[in-house]
C-alpha cells in the first residue's frame, strides 16, 4: 500500500504568513497574545500554546494594557485597532493581504452605494473572523449569505453590492450570483449599476477545488485532516466525499481506523488550509505501519 500527501493541500499564504509571523515574535519571549486562534486547528494551536502564545477573545482585549497582539490572518474590524490604540496596545498585524484588500474594497463599495441608499452583500459564515472583519469596514447595512435561501434576507428593491468570504467555493458564489440576477431580472432591476458582483474568493483556494477532485478520484483512499472548528475543512471534505466515497475525516493520526484500508493500493492524505504540513505527516507515516 502506497500512501501519498496532497501536495497541493496545507497551510494557504496568508496563514503561513500569521504563523512565521508568531514564531518569530515569540522567539526570545516568554509570551505573546493573538486575538484569536491563529488558525482552526487544534494541534496547530496546542503546538503554539507550548510555544508561549496565548490565545485570547475580544473579552480579553478589553482589559489588556501595554502588550503586544497578534492579528490573525483573518483580520478584524476598525474598532479593534481602536480599542488596541486607547490601551496602549501594539498590534503585530498578520492580516492576509488577499483579506486586506477585499477590506478595502468593501469599505469603499459601502460608502458609494451609502448615497443610494444600497446594501453590501456577503457571501460567508455569518460568525467567521473574516466575515466579522469585512462587517466592520462597511457603513452601510450588511446581508450575509451562508446559503441560497438566504437571499430572501435581500431587499431587492436597492442597489447590491456582493463579495465573498476568500475561503468559500467559487461554485457556490456564481450560482448565489445567478441567483440575485435572477431576482433582479424579475423586477426589470437588471443594470450593473443597481447590482454589481466581485469575485473575492481566493484565487488559491479556489484552483484547491479542481486539484482536490482529481486527487480525490487518484486514489482508492482518502484521509483527509483537518479541525473540526474548521469550515474550509468541513468544505473541502465535502468535495473529497463527493468524489471518492472512502473517504474519511480525522483531526490527528489517532483517530485512523485499520478497516478503512483493507484492499487499497493507494491511499491519499490531504488536509484544509488551516492544516499544518507536520499533521499530515504524521498522518500518513501512521497509515504506513498499519
Amino acid at each position: 500500500m502506497q500512501v501519498f500527501v496532497d501536495p497541493n493541500s496545507g497551510f494557504c499564504g496568508g496563514v503561513v504568513k500569521a504563523v512565521k509571523t508568531a514564531e518569530k515574535e515569540i522567539a526570545g519571549q516568554d509570551q505573546l497574545y493573538c486575538l484569536g486562534e491563529i488558525v482552526h486547528n487544534q494541534a496547530e494551536v496546542a503546538r503554539l500554546t507550548e510555544r508561549g502564545i496565548i490565545f485570547i477573545s475580544h473579552d480579553d482585549l478589553k482589559s489588556i494594557r501595554n502588550a503586544k497582539v497578534l492579528v490573525r490572518a483573518h483580520g478584524e474590524p476598525p474598532e479593534t485597532y481602536q480599542l488596541a490604540k486607547q490601551n496602549n496596545i501594539e498590534l503585530i498585524d498578520a492580516t492576509c493581504k488577499v483579506v486586506q484588500r477585499l477590506q478595502r474594497k468593501v469599505g469603499k463599495a459601502a460608502e458609494e452605494i451609502k448615497k443610494v441608499n444600497g446594501q453590501i452583500v456577503i457571501f460567508g459564515k455569518t460568525k467567521h473572523p473574516e466575515v466579522l472583519g469585512l462587517m466592520g469596514q462597511s457603513c452601510v447595512e450588511v446581508v450575509i449569505l451562508e446559503k441560497e435561501g438566504d437571499i430572501r434576507k435581500i431587499d431587492f428593491t436597492r442597489p447590491i453590492r456582493l463579495f465573498s468570504q476568500t475561503t468559500m467555493s467559487m461554485l457556490k458564489f456564481e450560482e448565489i450570483k445567478l441567483l440575485i440576477q435572477s431576482k433582479l431580472n424579475e423586477s426589470q432591476r437588471n443594470d450593473k449599476y443597481f447590482f454589481e458582483a466581485t469575485n473575492s474568493v481566493c484565487k488559491q483556494v479556489s484552483k484547491r477545488e479542481e486539484k482536490l477532485v482529481f486527487f480525490a478520484r487518484s486514489h482508492d483512499v482518502i484521509v483527509f485532516v483537518g479541525g473540526q472548528n474548521s469550515s474550509n475543512a468541513k468544505f473541502l471534505f465535502g468535495i473529497c466525499k463527493e468524489h471518492n466515497a472512502k473517504s474519511y475525516f480525522v483531526a490527528n493520526e489517532t483517530e485512523i481506523q485499520k478497516s478503512w484500508f483493507e484492499g487499497a493500493d493507494l491511499v491519499g492524505v490531504s488536509g484544509a488550509t488551516s492544516t499544518p504540513q507536520w499533521l499530515m505527516n504524521e498522518v500518513a507515516e501512521k497509515i504506513k505501519t498499519l
